[in-house]
């Protein structure tokens, strides 16, 4: 009596409105969660249940009471206790289970038993907890989480937790491992994996059957979500989502996609995901919202359902109007046809139903901690990237080769707020990883020192051939195509003339090693550059015979493998790599290698030379890093990840390497380097490497390590993970115009020529070669970067220096200028501006107006250089320049008057390590000599791309882009009166600096003074200040002779915070050294 009195209270209170129900609700769940009173609970929702047995009974209470118990039956008898059915309860603000909730659970249920079992899985949109609570049942998981982010539905997933772990007389029931669903199920309110996220809970399987339909009144989605707001809200939770900022949202599938990034994070390795799909959008848009994101998918099952009436798809009628995609629908369950939305709108406006496409898709990541750690750094702080990620191949080798990269990139952009700055001869990085393989797969054992790495395998050779400057070379016809073709035309073979003594002579020949050996006797060249003809590289034989017959003559030997080097874990025969494997490679030889073989990107390329003689794996680097910069750091990361998966499941040689034989060669006098390669090298200021036990402070080089801004690394990490760019996202002509119009005022048109490299070195090596061939005088002001002198001097330019002055700042002056050329006949002139390298000053407008005027008078070819230019951080009274207000004003102009712009982009666009140069040419005579020469190493696609989007930003006036600008320049300001008056206090006269990374100063007080130290004892001067530093502090620094001033250093200052103070307390220290001792 007492329980029919409750009875009767309870559905009194229900009867009031939804509301009142889900209060009354709660309160049983509350009884049910206390185990005292949760036996007589559950008999008190039985004899509730008992009561609306009868369906016509049941769907009364649901309209009265504002809730229904009934049974969902099973297809099959399930789980220990061969339920057919499992006792649910509903109400009106919560997803009821009908034909997409049925649908899922079928295709779920395809999986054999061992998929759940043991398992911890989470359901997405629980709803009222069927699915989680079958799916323990069946095949007794670890743990489902049923999560739901309706609160409402969390508490009557528990109530039916308990009515199907009870029986209705309140007794647990036990499965085979003496557990109740109690033990196997949780259920909590949870946007998506929230709840999972935040309680580090990783996931074995997630399962979900989430809304995937935009809500027709987008602010609703807007409101608080709480279990007080109204039933019809709390409902429509069900059945619509919000844009979730994903590029399926116009699909309706961007619910879906945070869901799968989300469970990205928190699936284990070999989890997998299973979610039920509307077809709505058409197969090939679902199948990609996974395959996009790293995922082998399969398709579990298919079938149609009517589309709920319930439902608005006014949503999806928009979007058809505002793109070109169209949604598929069926007239009915028997339709065949697919229409599109808005016809299936009218059509159900005409009062009849409308079917879709619902399948179940199993998902899992095909490199699943790769793919995760990809996904990782998106998650922090690069979301928008996410769009243009694309990790569906059809391909899996190329999958393979991709999202390691992809993964490795990723982490090197997260860890590491700059980019390294590597030395000449490459990423100490990617050497070791080349010198491992060779090692590993063919028992070399090399050395990182033994490598050099080149951009590619033409720049290669052609800095080879420049270093030894042979008279007379022979080179195999299949590597001569990017050869200057002066050197391919010149016959002074014998090279009786001294006065061309930096003419190279090069002879092609044949591949085929016997009629390369006939030619090598025959005209005995200083330098022969070969490959091999496919069946002479299987065995050793033919590259014997190349190398003694090169040894005999005193010829040097670069011998190209390209061709047969397999970048694979079972590498075929290769002669060349098997003679290397029992005999060290004789001092007049090197292998060549250009890396071209790769799945992903045709175009790009990396070489390496390998050497064993400690004199050119020394000085090669140095010519590669003067002529033509830094190889591209993203080829050799991209090449390194190559090496490094090839390397990573090969177990370290248990055996020693075998002792090589040391073959000795009567040969004859080997060439030596060209005089003016070593004159410009030794003089040059190249990098420093660190020793192993004493990191070194770079105060040498123009690179900024100031933190790249994220924009950068999302552009450079987006390049790499686009499929399929067409020409005109690589097409960065426009946005340089545009860049050089808004900061320079350069004027530049259709006529005018853009060319771009991989750094503004080498376009400068080439401007070098266009002047010699004009038989033109190049002029550098004293105070010039001292690399850009060292490539003159290298290439034997004539060249001349300009006086400055301290009192003008060390700019050039006009009077000073027209002086001197008024005494040459084909006069160049470089000039580094508006902000000069290395000192750190301006050129204002009037400044440069007076200089080209003297330049158009006397005829001279202007070559500026902005590549420092972009971060000038006091502009106090200066405001710029206007070129081509200058250049139209300009009244008496010579007609060999010419002014070029040479540029990079790594301080205007702040990518640090990210190198790019540009050359715009104006003049047709120098645009057809620009012409004639080798082609260039060109910037990838990839770096293009990145360049592209960060000019867009700037075109575009980004604010957070011009914001993170400014806090850099305010860095360097700051930066530089630091370094000024620590300078100042110890002792040195300082140039005061307005821009760039870098600033100028005297070292008065040390000049004269005596330094010993335990490898070092000298009295200081301009020849040995840069050694004295080093060696007493190991901060790196240019001396007088690099910066062309007499006695005064070049100090970079954009460093990392930490370096920054090291290199302050580098300079105290050695003021103790040398004048406190």
């Amino acid at each position: 009596m007492a329980m029919e009195m409750e009875m009767e209270g309870f559905l009194r209170e229900c009867e009031r409105s939804g509301d009142a129900a889900y209060a009354a609700l709660k309160s049983i769940l509350e009884k049910l969660e206390n185990p005292a009173t949760r036996s007589d609970a559950r008999v008190f929702l039985a004899r509730v249940q008992q009561r609306f047995h009868a369906k016509d009974d049941a769907d009364r209470c649901f309209r009265t009471y504002h809730f229904r118990i009934h049974d969902v039956l099973l297809h099959d008898f399930q789980g220990f206790q061969k339920r057919k059915k499992l006792t649910m309860m509903v109400i009106p603000s919560i997803f009821i289970p009908e034909d997409w909730s049925f649908t899922f659970y079928e295709g779920i249920n395809r999986h054999p038993n061992s998929f759940f079992k043991d398992k911890t899985v989470a359901e997405l949109g629980c709803g009222n907890g069927w699915i989680s609570i079958a799916l323990a049942e069946k095949w007794s998981p670890l743990k489902v989480y049923g999560l739901d982010i309706n609160p409402r539905a969390v508490k009557i997933s528990w109530i039916n937790l308990f009515l199907n772990a009870l029986d209705e007389n309140g007794c647990p029931i036990y499965d085979g491992e003496g557990k109740t669903l109690l033990d196997r199920v949780e259920f909590h309110e949870s946007d998506l994996l929230a709840y999972c996220r935040k309680n580090d809970i990783q996931l074995e399987r997630i399962v979900g059957c989430i809304p995937q339909i935009l809500n027709p009144n987008p602010e609703a989605m807007s409101k608080m979500i709480t279990e007080n707001a109204s039933e019809e809200f709390l409902y429509s939770l069900s059945n619509y989502c919000a844009l979730q900022g994903f590029v399926e949202d116009q699909f309706g599938l961007g619910l879906i996609a945070r869901a799968v990034e989300e469970g990205i994070e928190v699936i284990k390795p070999m989890g997998i995901m299973v979610f039920n799909i509307g077809g709505r959008p058409g197969q090939g848009v679902c199948k990609q919202l996974f395959e996009r994101r790293g995922f082998h998918i399969t398709k579990l099952w298919q079938t149609k359902v009517m589309q709920a009436a319930d439902t608005d798809i006014s949503a999806l009628v928009e979007i058809e109007k505002n793109s070109h995609h169209r949604f598929e629908f069926f007239m009915g369950l028997v339709g065949d046809q697919p229409i599109c939305a808005r016809t299936a709108w009218a059509f159900v406006k005409s009062g009849c139903r409308i079917s879709h496409a619902l399948s179940v898709y199993s998902c899992q990541l095909r490199q699943p901690n790769q793919v995760k750690t990809i996904f990782e750094f998106l998650r922090n702080g690069f979301q928008e990237v996410r769009s243009s990620l694309d990790l569906s191949f059809d391909d899996d080798s190329v999958a393979d080769e991709k999202i390691p990269f992809l993964a490795y990139l990723a982490s090197v952009l997260k860890e590491n707020s700059f980019l390294p700055y590597d030395p000449p001869a490459g990423s100490m990085r990617f050497r070791n990883l080349i010198a491992g393989f060779m090692k590993v797969y063919h028992h070399i054992p090399l050395s990182a020192d033994n490598v050099t790495v080149f951009p590619s395998r033409s720049v290669a050779i052609e800095n080879a051939l420049r270093l030894f400057s042979p008279r007379l070379a022979i080179v195999d016809e299949h590597l001569t195509r990017n050869l200057p073709n002066q050197w391919l035309t010149s016959l002074e073979i014998e090279g009786t003339n001294d006065e061309l003594e930096d003419i190279i002579t090069v002879i092609e020949a044949p591949r085929q090693s016997d009629l390369m050996i006939e030619l090598i006797k025959k005209l005995k060249p200083q330098v022969v550059i070969t490959g091999m003809a496919q069946f002479e590289a299987i065995t050793t034989s033919a590259f014997e015979n190349l190398l003694n017959t090169t040894g005999e003559l005193g010829a040097r030997l670069f011998l190209d493998i390209s061709d047969h080097f397999e970048l694979s874990s079972l590498p075929g025969s290769n002669g060349v790599l098997k003679y290397l494997a029992g005999k060290i490679l004789p001092s007049h030889a090197a292998i060549l290698c250009g890396l071209v073989k790769n799945q992903v990107y045709s175009d790009l390329e990396v070489a390496f030379v390998v050497s064993e003689d400690e004199s050119v794996y020394t000085t090669l680097p140095k010519t590669g890093g003067l002529l033509e910069g830094h190889t591209a750091l993203f080829s050799q990361y991209y090449y390194g990840c190559l090496f490094h998966e090839l390397l990573a499941f090969k177990l370290a040689d248990r055996h020693p390497p075998a002792e090589r034989e040391c073959v000795d060669r009567n040969s004859a006098k080997l060439i030596g380097f060209a005089s003016s390669a070593v004159s410009a090298l030794n003089n040059a200021e190249l990098f420093v490497t660190d020793h192993k036990d004493n990191l070194l402070i770079h105060m040498d080089v123009d690179q900024s390590f100031l933190p790249i801004p994220s924009a950068v690394k999302a552009s450079i990490f987006e390049s790499f993970a686009r499929q399929n760019m067409v020409e005109s996202e690589t097409d960065v002509r426009f946005g340089i115009q545009q860049l050089v119009r808004n900061s320079y005022g350069f004027p530049c048109d259709g006529s005018s020529e853009f060319i771009f490299a991989n750094s503004q070195l080498a376009l400068f090596n080439k401007l070098i070669r266009c002047c010699i061939q004009e038989k033109g005088t190049l002029l550098f002001p004293s105070g010039t970067n001292g690399n850009y002198v060292s490539v003159a001097k290298f290439m034997s330019a004539n060249i001349l220096t300009v006086p400055t002055q301290s009192e003008s700042g060390f700019k050039l002056v006009p009077d000073t200028l027209a002086s001197l050329l008024g005494t040459l006949t084909d006069p160049w002139l470089y000039l580094s501006g508006p902000t000069i390298n290395p000192t750190g000053l301006l050129y204002n407008n009037k400044e440069i107006n007076e200089i080209l005027a003297v330049c158009a008078k006397y005829g001279a070819r202007v070559v500026i250089d902005t590549s420092f230019s972009g971060l000038e951080f006091r502009r106090d009274g200066w405001e710029g320049w206007d070129l081509k207000n200058c250049l139209s004003s300009l009244t008496c102009i010579k007609a060999s008057f010419s002014v070029s712009l040479l540029g990079g982009l790594s301080f205007e666009l702040l990518t640090g390590g990210l190198e790019f140069g540009f050359l715009i040419l104006n003049e047709p005579t120098l645009i057809d000599a620009f012409s004639t020469l080798p082609s260039l190493g060109r910037p990838h696609s990839t770096v293009k791309y990145a360049i592209k989007k960060l000019l867009g930003l700037r075109g575009r006036k980004s604010q957070q882009f011009f914001q993170v600008m400014d806090e850099q320049k305010d860095v360097l300001r700051s930066r530089s009166d630091c370094l000024m008056k620590t300078l100042r206090s110890c002792g040195w006269d300082v140039v005061g600096c307005c821009g760039g990374v870098s600033m100028v100063a005297k070292p008065t007080a040390y000049l004269g003074k005596m330094l010993k130290l335990d490898d070092f004892e000298a009295k200081l001067d301009e020849t040995n200040f840069r050694e004295a530093v080093l060696k007493a502090t190991g901060l790196c620094i240019n001396s007088g002779s690099w910066t062309g001033i007499p006695n005064h250093c070049r100090l970079a200052f954009a460093l990392d915070n930490s370096e920054f103070e090291r290199a302050l307390q580098c300079i105290a220290r050695f003021k103790k050294l040398v004048l406190e001792n």
